[in-house]
Parts: structure tokens; sequence; C-alpha cells
């Protein structure tokens, strides 16, 4: 089965959450990140999960800058 995914719309989810939670946090680094991380993950086998993976790594990587 194939499923149709909106990367543009898991970027815009994440970056929202984030940039909610974070407000000390650029808002356009959160959304770079968070796209760079997706197009990490565009591979993946399992694409169930890509929102709860993006916003982890994507949170993660802001978080050691």
């Amino acid at each position: 089965m194939t499923t149709n995914i909106d990367h543009d719309e898991i970027v815009a989810q994440v970056s929202g959450k984030l940039a909610a939670a974070r407000p000390e946090w650029d808002a356009a680094e959160i959304e770079r990140v968070a796209r760079e991380e997706l197009d990490a993950l565009a591979d993946s086998p399992v694409q169930d999960f890509l929102v709860v993976l993006t916003e982890r790594a994507t949170k993660k990587r802001l978080k050691r800058q």
C-alpha cells in the first residue's frame, strides 16, 4: 500500500509545536532543521512515525546549538 506523505505538513506540524514550546528558538531555524531531519528520514523503511521522529531529532539538534 502506498501512503501519500506530505513533507511540508510534517515540517509545519513539528515547527509549530516546537516554536510554541520554545519561543526562545528562532522559528526559521526550527523549520530549517526540521526539514533537514525529515529529509534524513525520507528513505527510512518505516514511514508511520515521521512526525514523532522528526520532532525528536529536531529538538535534540537544536538543544545542542
